[in-house]
């Protein structure tokens, strides 16, 4: 069955209190509005369509970053969920296939229950998922149900004190054909506490024409949606638990599994090691069987099989380690691809450099990378050797083989084999280091009688 997503990304936020739309608030490494992009994603739809309003450029510039082929369309006014799906409706013109209909704020829907809502659809013309609420929330409408079929949602606002007590609630997501969708959408009224369209009136509406509309139940983790601080705090907390269970599960080793973090993307081979206080942003796989040091930081980057990094070193996006590389503590990697069995061992900046195999680097070499407009690259070879505190000022290359002296300063290429020393001669005068410490003593002692 052909699939169009309609994700709602309109709303403000306000209890958020920021500028930022609260659909791009991060969690685990990437704004909420992605989770919901990422989950919707699993039903492989034809079109994505996103209802933008509050920040609409800034929801816009996100969503076509992790997806160039969504299509934006703006709700000027936030006048209720249905409004909100009818602006998809130019979009959608001619579409045969259902809409399900997502929340930009709700990150934590599993493929699993998108799966069982496509089941359902198979046999009804609605299909609604909701949740068993574990405590009585005014913030949830309840599903009215008669067997297996749902006769209508009623908003908590709206509803009877009976009603109130039902915990079957709403979850806001649902499925249905787009060309039914948007013929009960258009018989929408907004007489009600609030004075907005309601995208739950569409049951109603449905059973009015005899048509078939059924709930399907998910777990409340999973239609948590993120309106506060509070929220957001809570469900980072609840994604980590989670990340961290898994990758204990898929036999990495955690030495103290409450001070890694996740990020949404990270990905991590068995019987490797992430010791304490390590932060994985997005984009990271580190493959089986390294080890990852305490208080490291990394983006952005690839860890082969065996390697280890810090403790205290930072993976920046572009970091390409082979197998067997060590990089050590206080050292920043960054657009570098690093050969098979390099140490970067101490208080190094490898930044937009190809280093290769077997090579040595030492400690406070610097890549000199930017000239304040371009960025250059710095081009190490096999074997090679990096004495400490070298600044290698890019375009620049270095040999096979080859060696730098300490404290040097390269600004030319070094062919294999060879040896480059770039720095003053050291000049000795003897007697002078005590002449300069009298002089000095003197000018301080004439300081302090004056004071």
């Amino acid at each position: 069955m052909k699939t169009a997503l309609v994700i709602l990304a309109a709303g403000k936020g306000t209890r958020m209190n920021s500028d930022l739309p609260k659909v791009l608030h991060p969690l685990a490494g990437a704004p909420l509005l992605i989770h919901a992009m990422h989950a919707g994603a699993r039903l492989v739809p034809e079109k994505t369509v996103i209802v933008a309003g509050h920040g609409a450029d800034r929801v816009r510039r996100a969503a076509l970053s992790h997806d160039a082929s969504v299509e934006i369309v703006l709700q000027s006014e936030q006048l209720g969920t249905a409004h909100a799906v009818d602006q998809a409706r130019a979009v959608l013109e001619g579409f045969d296939g259902d809409v399900v209909v997502l929340f930009g704020d709700t990150p934590f829907l599993q493929a699993e229950t998108l799966e069982r809502m496509l089941a359902a659809r198979a046999e009804h013309d609605i299909v609604v998922l909701g949740f068993d609420i574990a405590e009585v929330q005014p913030r949830y409408g309840r599903l009215i149900m008669q067997g297996d079929r749902l006769e209508r949602i009623v908003e908590y606002k709206d509803a009877t004190e009976e009603e109130r007590a039902i915990r079957f609630t709403n979850s806001g997501l649902l499925r249905c054909d787009a060309q039914l969708l948007f013929e009960l959408i258009a018989e929408v009224g907004n007489d009600n506490a609030s004075g907005e369209y309601y995208l739950t009136e569409v049951v109603a509406l449905a059973n009015a024409r005899g048509l078939s509309v059924t709930a399907v139940k998910c777990d409340e983790t999973e239609t948590l949606g993120i309106d506060s601080r509070t929220d957001l705090a809570a469900a980072e907390a609840g994604y980590q638990t989670r990340a961290r269970t898994k990758a204990l599960t898929d036999g990495v080793t955690l030495p103290a599994p409450d001070t890694v973090h996740f990020a949404f993307d990270t990905v991590i081979g068995r019987d490797t090691v992430i010791e304490p206080n390590v932060v994985f942003g997005p984009g990271v796989t580190v493959e089986s069987g390294a080890t990852i040091r305490a208080f490291s930081h990394l983006e952005g980057c690839h860890v082969a099989r065996g390697a280890v990094v810090g403790p205290y070193a930072r993976l920046r996006p572009g970091a390409e380690l082979s197998e067997n590389v060590r990089v050590g503590n206080f050292v920043e990697i960054k657009n570098a691809q690093i050969g098979e069995g390099t140490k970067v061992n101490h208080l190094s900046y490898i930044g937009d450099a190809t280093l290769g195999t077997q090579t040595n680097v030492g400690a406070g070499t610097i890549t000199c990378n930017y000239d304040g407009v371009l960025k250059h690259r710095t081009e190490i070879g096999d074997n090679a050797f990096i004495g400490s505190n070298t600044m290698l000022v890019a375009p620049v290359s270095i040999g096979d083989r080859a060696m730098t002296g300490s404290g040097s300063v390269i600004t030319s290429d070094v062919e294999a084999d060879a040896l480059a020393i770039a720095r003053a001669p050291q000049v000795e005068k003897p007697g002078m280091a005590t002449k300069l410490f009298d002089i000095l003593k003197a000018k301080k002692a004439k300081l302090q009688r004056g004071s």
